[in-house]
């Protein structure tokens, strides 16, 4: 199994939109996060096995929000029971220094989910 799946994953306490960095396009929003990777709730179609590039917006200590921009990798997806919407596993394969320090800053302060 991958390690990086080990690493903790955190809830976002609010309805955070993730977009396609390329054209702005709403894609879903965060299910959860970690260092390594996010499940993303899809309202859109998702290539399996794509690349995508995605911008979402995590809030810091003081509340204000900093863009993130990721290069992700699709890795599974799974339907959900709300019609419309899938859930996907992405691995992130590209994060700015800046942005890995607000994510880590973000996951430092958010609650954990259980396994």
């Amino acid at each position: 199994m991958n390690e990086k799946r080990h690493l903790a994953r955190k809830r976002p306490d609010a309805n955070l939109r993730v977009t396609d960095a390329m054209g702005g396009d709403f894609v879903g929003h965060l299910g959860n996060l970690s260092m390594g990777g996010m499940m993303l709730i899809a309202h859109t179609p998702i290539v399996e096995d794509g690349l995508y590039q995605f911008v979402f917006h995590l809030p810091d200590a003081h509340g204000r929000l900093h863009p993130i921009e990721v290069g992700a990798h699709e890795l599974w997806s799974e339907a959900s029971v709300l019609r419309g919407q899938t859930w996907i596993g992405f691995r992130f394969i590209d994060i700015a220094a800046a942005d890995e320090s607000v994510l880590s800053d973000w996951l430092m302060h958010a609650e954990d989910l259980e396994d």
